[in-house]
């Protein structure tokens, strides 16, 4: 089965030059950007903690993870180097530190408040594990907060919205085969305000992951519906949900048994991936209200969505006739756009309220080339590395992130680092538009 709920899932597992040119937003003309290399804390490499998160916000800070000179004996990065989470804001990277006795931190998401959350290494071993345990943390006004656990050894705090609450995972204390995260024990969605975490239960079985929450503070996620494993997923079946007001309600399924839930919009509109009958194959949905939609494909099999706006426009990516390809896509007023490729295929990873999308295109299959791009204007879309100084120090892989600003947070490669060492050796960026703050 081709599913990317496990990309998501590798964020616990794992604990697991300017040109002086004019901003043109209209007419179909592309702006030109500064783009800032975010460098390291002396190790060789920058990045983000996950695909599909919120790295920058409206402010234009940024947020990630750096590698530090000092080697990691429990290889926590791709890199092999203790890595610690980062800000950078107005022109100044600073390194956010650990909890007392921990070596790895990473932030995930910050909010348009300058809150950010993620996990940190705590000094302990996970005797369950055997590996350097993860506690969920906050960073506000240069403090850095434990979240705690809901009575397990780890916890790892996912995204927060505007009011400060915060949602994460954190393990329990109870027995579980079918672990999610292969904790030992379950692993369920939290919600943590006003200094407690609040248990926000499953749809009946053991686990549940919360993925997004909205200004109203409802909570989407997927979650065990029993105890049984299937078939053909070998574990129990996963559904999506949406929390709200001390309730969990189950969204349903296309036909089979799993699920994953990338995003959810003010509006209460969730977006993902379910899996269709005999679990082969996938399809990106939308539910809005309580209506469950199948959003389909480019024509062939597989698709999952990962973003969408206040407007209800969807981004993701689908896979063309035949299987062999796949394109990002735009998905909205019920019809799905084709947002094309740089040369080979394509994948979106962001849309922000004024319908720029930005994503990554692999150019070609026999160099293994990726250039992030930009779609906007209805298109074509372009490789970003046009868009910036020709003398640029990054070769611009990965667009991951949006803001209302059109600020893209995105991953780099310096010169001489190959496509393949991205994770190991790329570094984070930051592109400005030209004419912007």
């Amino acid at each position: 089965m081709k599913t990317k709920h496990h990309l998501n899932h590798l964020k616990l597992a794992l604990i697991i030059g300017s040109i002086a040119l004019p901003l043109i937003t209209q007419g179909g003309q592309h702006a030109r950007y500064k783009l800032v290399d975010l460098g390291t804390f002396g190790g060789p490499s920058s990045s983000m903690f996950g695909f599909y998160e919120q790295m920058i916000n409206n402010q234009g800070t940024a947020i990630g993870v750096a590698d530090t000179s000092a080697p990691d004996p429990n290889c926590f990065s791709a890199s092999c180097f203790v890595q610690h989470a980062f800000q950078w804001d107005k022109g100044v990277l600073t390194d956010l530190g650990t909890l007392t006795g921990g070596g790895s931190s990473a932030a995930l998401y910050i909010n348009d408040r300058g809150q950010i959350v993620g996990g940190s290494q705590n000094g302990l071993i996970d005797p369950l594990t055997g590996a350097p345990a993860f506690s969920a943390v906050l960073w506000e006004k240069g403090e850095l907060v434990n979240l705690g656990t809901l009575g397990g050894n780890q916890s790892i705090a996912l995204v927060l919205n505007n009011r400060g609450q915060v949602i994460g995972v954190s393990a329990n204390d109870i027995a579980d085969p079918f672990s999610l995260f292969g904790l030992g024990t379950q692993s369920r969605a939290f919600l943590w305000e006003d200094g407690v975490m609040r248990d926000l239960g499953t749809l009946g079985g053991p686990d549940s992951i919360p993925q997004s929450i909205n200004e109203r503070g409802q909570v989407a996620g997927i979650s065990y519906t029993d105890s049984t494993p299937n078939e053909t997923t070998g574990i129990p079946t996963l559904h999506a949900f949406l929390w709200e007001e001390g309730r969990m309600l189950d969204l349903g399924n296309l036909g089979g048994a799993s699920a994953d839930v990338f995003k959810l919009n003010n509006c209460g509109q969730v977006v993902g991936s379910m899996t269709l009958p005999g679990d082969e194959f996938q399809h990106p949905f939308l539910c809005d209200r309580g209506t469950l939609v199948d959003l389909g494909t480019l024509g062939g099999n597989n698709g999952f969505a990962v973003w969408l706006n206040e407007a209800g426009a969807v981004v993701g990516e689908a896979d063309l006739p035949g299987d062999g390809l796949h394109n990002a896509f735009l998905w909205k007023y019920g019809v799905m756009t084709d947002l094309g490729n740089l040369g080979q295929t394509s994948s979106a990873h962001s849309i922000n309220s004024r319908g720029q999308v930005v994503g990554a295109s692999r150019v070609s299959f026999e160099t293994g080339e990726i250039r992030a791009f930009l779609w906007e204007h209805g298109g074509p879309m372009i490789d970003l590395n046009s868009q910036v100084p020709g003398d640029s120090t990054l070769k611009l892989v990965y667009a991951l992130s949006i803001n209302d600003r059109g600020e893209i947070f995105g991953l780099g490669t310096p010169p001489g680092v190959s496509v393949e060492d991205r994770f190991a050796r790329g570094h984070a960026f930051l592109l400005i538009p030209i004419g912007g703050e």
